[in-house]
């Protein structure tokens, strides 16, 4: 996860989760980035920007069918990397995992 003070200076923490279906860190000399752009649209301040190379880059303000269409494609995303995953691990460990979801282990 990375954490960040919102960055059109209303005070609110904005948290993101790390992972190749999520949000992506990195950081050169000391300048980090995080891609894709963050867009807070569950604070008041509604602010939209993409951090890079240590500098905010503001992006446009989404309408609510925007910011709708938006949370369904990241969703999407998600499903199709998890299942790519499932697929690759073959149905022995698929077993596996689902018994050990069962009995807690």
């Amino acid at each position: 996860m990375a954490g960040h003070l919102c960055a059109c200076g209303c005070g609110n923490k904005v948290i993101t989760p790390l992972g190749p279906a999520e949000w992506a860190f990195s950081e050169v000399c000391g300048r980090p980035t995080l891609r894709p752009s963050i867009g807070n649209w569950q604070l008041p301040c509604r602010s939209h920007y993409v951090i890079a190379d240590g500098c905010v880059q503001w992006a446009g303000q989404w309408s609510d069918a925007q910011v709708l269409a938006g949370r369904r494609a990241e969703e999407r995303r998600r499903q199709s990397h998890y299942a790519a995953l499932n697929r690759k691990r073959g149905l022995w460990n698929r077993i596996w995992t689902w018994l050990r979801r069962i009995f807690g282990r």
